[in-house]
């Protein structure tokens, strides 16, 4: 069997958005009976929430769409990772950035394998929105259900990406 492909979602204190990312994306991987093919994990830029679960808030959605993520918990995201990963699914600018700084500003060493989330919004071939998906901490559950769709329709096409890209 060839090499897992790799794939990490990243936000600042991985108990929102980075988390559904995870559990959206596995949801998908495990239902397109792909799931021996992937390792999938998320990871947060800061230490904030180190070993805590998710917001109960993006628990709570994910459970309303069947997909439980009380199992998670926050961790940093550490350059010592950074080769570990194929593909290194940013939640926004600021994260994407934070991810950068990790190799000096030098953005050849992660070239095809660092995006933004929202790139693959619309697009299967990421070149959607270069914009970030809003950070729902504190704004209530409006704001979950607003990431999650979000948050789907990129897993969506980024699931179709890799499968073109690895001829699944």
């Amino acid at each position: 069997m060839s090499q897992p492909i790799r794939v990490v979602f990243v936000c600042l204190g991985n108990i929102c958005r980075s988390p559904l990312g995870e559990g959206i994306f596995r949801h998908l991987v495990e239902e397109a009976g792909f799931a021996h093919q992937f390792v999938i994990d998320s990871a947060g830029t800061s230490a904030y929430h180190a070993g805590e679960a998710p917001d109960p808030g993006s628990i709570r959605v994910a459970r309303n769409k069947g997909i439980d993520i009380t199992a998670q918990r926050s961790r940093q995201f550490k350059r010592d990772e950074l080769d570990r990963w194929e593909y290194i699914v940013a939640m926004d600018p600021a994260n994407r950035r934070n991810i950068l700084r990790l190799v000096d500003n030098d953005p050849e060493p992660l070239r095809g394998k660092l995006w933004l989330m929202r790139n693959f919004e619309h697009e299967e071939d990421g070149s959607g929105h270069d914009e970030g998906v809003p950070d729902p901490w504190g704004g209530g559950p409006r704001g979950f259900e607003d990431v999650y769709a979000i948050v789907e329709r990129s897993c969506v096409n980024l699931l179709k990406s890799i499968r073109q890209a690895r001829g699944l």
